[in-house]
């Protein structure tokens, strides 16, 4: 188990972590989330001892990073998938962790079956893309069979194979009851492989709660409504205070959208349950093709829960721009 209590962090007068507290609990795998800047891999440093908080502390199992006896052992890490000596074999890098903490040389072979690298055991560091420096790197992390695990983007640099294999370990991993906490900008790939949040924003936390129930929270919620009388179905919903679209535009007066009339319109309505849709469309006879409610993304959630956290939110256009995205995201999905 991981904890936070306090955690304070300031670097040449800018708070970098303030007073941050939660805790990754094992047998799941947290997704910890954040704009640029947030704080992430500060907290992380933290937690792993390579700097010193300036207030608060962080503990692994119950200890400082610095006072477990086989840190590798303990826990394993993935901060930075370059920092290896390029002159240095892949087998030979391992190697040398694995001497250094007492390990038997048969686990560097475990650890390069694992990561799908044994081929290439042999070869400099050096010559590896990214996608096998971030395998490299998960193999080090392992190396020690650790109970946890914090891996700083561990998907960087991975081709879809090797994005959906790093998925399958971490649930795989999760199941034996380890403690994951896994960074990453990759909200798609976040909402199916984390089972909880943990979302930070100018170093506080915003959000530590299941993933789905981040989800859920989101405003962004709609409804997807299919109906051959688009006219007066708009405007009984209207008349209640919601609002209708179509393809992301406007339903006019005589229901609508884009210019396109006649058969059965697509709509989706924000601001009114699915279930008062229903009960207005019932009492006008209104037929319904298709009523289904439609969550918001977790890119969606993560965007409107960090708004106000973003590094750059007050330069330029970025906050708008991200709005219009997450609308046009909406819309995009109501349509398929």
């Amino acid at each position: 188990m991981i904890e936070a209590r306090d955690l304070t962090k300031v670097y040449s007068g800018k708070v970098a972590v303030d007073h941050l507290s939660f805790t990754v609990q094992p047998g799941r795998v947290t997704g910890f989330l954040g704009p640029n800047g947030a704080g992430k891999s500060t907290t992380m440093r933290l937690i792993l001892g390579l700097d010193r908080p300036d207030s608060g502390v962080a503990t692994i199992n119950g200890k400082r990073y610095a006072e477990l006896p086989n840190p590798l052992r303990t826990v394993g890490a993935l901060l930075e998938a370059k920092s290896v000596h390029g002159g240095r074999s892949a087998a030979n890098h391992l190697l040398f962790l694995a001497q250094s903490q007492g390990l038997p040389k048969s686990r560097v072979d475990e650890v390069l079956d694992l990561v799908g690298l044994r081929d290439v055991a042999a070869k400099r560091a050096g010559t590896f893309s990214l996608g096998m420096n971030q395998r490299l790197g998960i193999a080090a992390a392992m190396l020690g069979d650790p109970q946890v695990l914090l891996l700083d983007e561990p998907v960087n640099g991975l081709d879809p194979e090797g994005v959906l294999w790093i998925r399958n370990l971490l649930k795989y991993l999760a199941t034996q009851g380890r403690t994951i906490l896994v960074s990453s900008h990759l909200m798609n790939e976040m909402a199916v492989t984390a089972d909880h949040l943990i979302v930070i924003g100018r170093g506080k936390l915003i959000a530590d709660s299941a993933t789905q129930d981040v989800i859920a929270r989101s405003s962004e919620q709609s409804v997807r409504v299919r109906t051959p009388d688009a006219a007066r179905l708009t405007g009984l919903i209207e008349a209640e205070g919601g609002k209708v679209s179509r393809g992301g535009e406007p339903v006019s007066a005589d229901g609508v959208a884009g210019g396109v009339a006649g058969g059965v319109a697509t709509l989706i309505v924000t601001g009114m349950p699915a279930p008062r849709i229903g009960e207005l469309a019932a009492s006008a006879s209104v037929v319904l093709h298709e009523l289904s409610p439609q969550l918001a993304s977790l890119e969606e959630a993560f965007m409107e829960l960090t708004s106000g956290s973003l590094e750059f939110g007050e330069h330029g256009h970025p906050p708008a721009a991200a709005a219009d995205g997450a609308a046009a995201a909406a819309a995009d999905r109501g349509s398929r």
